[in-house]
């Protein structure tokens, strides 16, 4: 057995943060090239691929519950070719296996991406994603999955070789360039709309169930759309887009003291996020909300890019150019850590004038929405807040900007959440 405490893998001499967050596990892993995959072929061992990224939260729950583990690992490396791909190095990899999950499992994927591949050409045959370490929530245990995978691929090739055609045919099938159309037509774009509006949730904006993914592209597309309709079918795509921007700016989606969005919320609300905040979901939401901005003279929208760009240029721009990819979820071994406060703590940055509009405005009045803490989440809007206290929306404004100003100060000397530094370039 490997001696876990000073032992280094093949990921040592990467650059990906990710791949060297796991170069000192037990696990014998590779990164993807042919050193590996030439092993697997003359080993006759199945691959063992664990796609992911360095903010990914639940990545690095099965990294400490698994791949830290030693008995885990002496599994693994006996059994298979373990292979560990960071899904931003590699985005053509993350999306062939992706798409092959989702066809086996008949259910959309997601990281950690785990996959265990055929040796000689690399098709897999069975998919997950998070695995616990024991049974748990309808998921079988890691450590048994290993040894009934490891059993089946040499018991049952027969079996995988069939599947695996099949999943071959409809990969190709998948790939292939459609006829060109006689002629283009609104047709599909109409079909869109529909399809959106049957999804939306006309409470809270956005579209289906928690978890809620931005989706700025569905959002732009609506932006445009209307400018394009009339009468209620335009009122129609602009209600959609609007009470979703301003919902996911008010919420606890958006980091109201530091700017920038969470990578998507647990609940319908927009109010807990998923903490990781990823330069890809940034960069479509600072454009959208600045057209947003300059299209419907909202100031909430305007305030919500200007902030996101701050938030961007303050923690993710390089100096030497170029943006890094994501920050962490977790900070001290915790997710969403450095996000949330106590109300003593709150009360006691804040004035007499000050403390009575926050803790309206973002809850704290309230009961606790975050594991016996407060992570702040716009419930009440200033133009109300205003008429209740009997003073000026500016006054309002003033006093909360003040607020908050003095939250992201201290906020500022907490442990930050790790970053990915690699410089993303597409």
């Amino acid at each position: 057995m490997r001696d876990d405490t000073n032992c280094t893998n093949h990921l040592i001499d990467q650059t990906s943060p990710y791949l060297l967050q796991h170069a000192h596990n037990p696990v014998d892993w590779y990164p993807w090239d042919v050193e590996a995959l030439d092993k697997a072929r003359r080993e006759d061992k199945p691959i063992l691929l664990s796609i992911g990224y360095s903010a990914c939260h639940w990545c690095h729950v099965m990294a400490h519950e698994s791949f830290e583990d030693a008995a885990t690992a002496e599994l693994m490396n006996a059994l298979f070719v373990n292979i560990k791909v960071d899904r931003e190095e590699r985005p053509d990899l993350d999306k062939i296996y992706q798409t092959a999950h989702q066809l086996l499992a008949q259910r959309s994927g997601g990281w950690p991406l785990t996959m265990f591949l055929m040796p000689d050409d690399h098709l897999p045959f069975f998919g997950g994603t998070y695995f616990p370490p024991e049974p748990r929530h309808g998921l079988p245990g890691f450590k048994d999955l290993l040894q009934q995978i490891a059993r089946a691929y040499r018991q049952q090739r027969d079996a995988i070789a069939n599947q695996n055609e099949s999943l071959r045919d409809v990969l190709q099938r998948m790939t292939l360039t459609p006829p060109a159309a006689a002629a283009l037509d609104a047709a599909p774009l109409a079909a869109a709309l529909r399809e959106l509006e049957q999804h939306f949730d006309r409470q809270h904006g956005g579209f289906g169930r928690a978890p809620k993914f931005p989706h700025p592209s569905s959002l732009d597309f609506l932006l445009r759309r209307a400018q394009h309709l009339e009468g209620k079918d335009s009122e129609r795509s602009l209600v959609m887009a609007g009470l979703t921007l301003t919902r996911m700016a008010q919420g606890g989606i958006f980091d109201h003291l530091g700017g920038g969005f969470a990578r998507y919320s647990v609940d319908n609300e927009w109010m807990i996020p998923h903490f990781e905040k990823m330069l890809y979901d940034n960069g479509p939401l600072l454009a959208l909300y600045s057209q947003a901005s300059v299209a419907s003279g909202d100031p909430l929208f305007a305030r919500t890019a200007r902030e996101t760009a701050q938030w961007v240029m303050r923690e993710m721009q390089a100096p030497e150019g170029g943006y890094y990819s994501s920050l962490d979820a977790d900070s001290e071994g915790e997710e969403g850590k450095y996000y949330v406060w106590t109300r003593d703590a709150v009360r006691a940055l804040l004035t007499d004038e000050e403390y009575p509009l926050f803790v309206r405005r973002f809850g704290l009045d309230r009961g606790a929405n975050f594991e016996g803490h407060w992570h702040l989440h716009g419930y009440v809007d200033e133009e109300i807040l205003a008429q209740e206290f009997g003073i000026s929306n500016e006054r309002v404004a003033a006093m909360l900007d003040s607020a908050r100003g003095k939250l992201f100060a201290v906020r500022e000397q907490r442990i930050h959440p790790g970053r990915d530094d690699k410089i993303l370039t597409a």
